[in-house]
């Protein structure tokens, strides 16, 4: 006779969780977080009297903030599989914007000695003007179907060319001083850069709507596998408009830093942050296949070009040598996901 009480499940039955060391060795912001602390190590062993100093360590985390900025935004693109080539033209543009109506609004056109009220304008001006340009991006990628590559790189000169257009090709030189002096080049308990607060800000609220929200989740659905979140009743037109719109916005803001710290529009000085951020999001781990990702990855990514451009300088190499060290480490990191998505699918 066979019995119908259940059985008690034994341990061997029950499932098991990996152990902590093998799941931090397979996680990519490990790696890469040990790839930036080797970094660091080998430029200071050169030239300990220049690496670890407070200086050094404030100019390179002011130089990495509007970078930061953009790259979190290009996260949540990525992660849906798409790609967004305009926000380095999205960024000038949106300081350009933003630089003109403070001028209008000052007297003699000279924003110079304006207040906050007009700077808070300013930077309304900067977020309206990215958002802009995502929202078009956003549209036309979801609902009008056309590849992101495309559609990005239609923006990416369209809003470089619109900019040139309202300047006449030259770049915009007066900005108020309250805004440079506060934001540029202003510090809090005495060590912290203000443009570093900022952008701490920006990466926490992106680490805590991708990783906490049903906005992140979403992202990593429609990334993972867009039919699927379409029968499980996610909206996903609407939602990669969103991811596009919030990258357009996070550039805006990152024109508006970039005005703050330069005291000028830099036309020709952003022709490679995208590239950069993108570069950044995929050293942080972020899988170019959508799907995977995180904002701590994507810090970490972004610093390693920091450090190495920061690096080479100090220790006399030829500063051409940067990108050429960031593309081996970003096919490498690159050909590690590939890897790991196979050995994942062959299970």
């Amino acid at each position: 006779m066979t019995s119908t009480v259940a059985e008690k499940p034994t341990e061997d039955d029950t499932p098991r969780r990996r152990p902590l060391r093998l799941r931090l060795a397979s996680a990519n912001t490990l790696w890469i977080s040990l790839v930036l602390l080797a970094l660091i190590a080998v430029f200071a062993a050169i030239n300990p009297g220049a690496v670890l100093t407070l200086f050094n360590l404030q100019t390179t985390l002011i130089e990495t903030s509007v970078l930061l900025v953009l790259a979190v935004g290009m996260t949540f693109v990525i992660i849906t599989s798409g790609i967004d080539l305009s926000v380095g033209s999205v960024l000038v543009f949106s300081g350009i914007t933003s630089a003109l109506v403070m001028n209008a609004m000052s007297p003699g056109g000279d924003s110079t000695g304006a207040g906050w009220g007009v700077i808070t304008v300013g930077l309304l001006v900067a977020l309206v003007s990215g958002a802009a340009w995502g929202l078009l991006n956003g549209i036309l990628v979801a609902k009008a179907k056309i590849p992101p590559l495309i559609v990005t790189l239609g923006s990416f000169g369209a809003a470089l060319g619109a900019g040139e257009l309202l300047t006449g090709g030259s770049d915009v030189r007066t900005v108020p001083d309250a805004l440079a002096t506060t934001l540029g080049s202003g510090t809090s308990f005495g060590v912290v850069p203000n443009l570093v607060i900022l952008a701490a800000v920006v990466t926490a609220v992106g680490a805590w709507l991708l990783g906490t929200t049903r906005f992140g989740r979403y992202t990593y659905a429609v990334g993972s596998n867009e039919v699927a979140a379409r029968r499980t009743g996610i909206a996903v037109t609407r939602h990669l408009v969103l991811v596009y719109l919030l990258t357009g916005v996070l550039a805006g803001l990152a024109g508006f830093m970039s005005l703050a710290y330069f005291r000028t529009t830099t036309l020709t000085s952003h022709s490679t942050d995208n590239l950069n951020a993108i570069a950044g999001v995929v050293l942080g781990g972020t899988s170019l296949f959508g799907g995977v990702g995180s904002i701590i990855g994507t810090v970490v990514g972004v610093f390693i070009p920091a450090v190495l451009q920061k690096g080479f300088v100090i220790i006399g190499v030829n500063v051409y040598w940067q990108p050429i060290a960031v593309a081996i480490v970003l096919v490498a990191a690159v050909w590690f996901d590939q890897a790991r998505r196979r050995a994942r699918n062959s299970r």
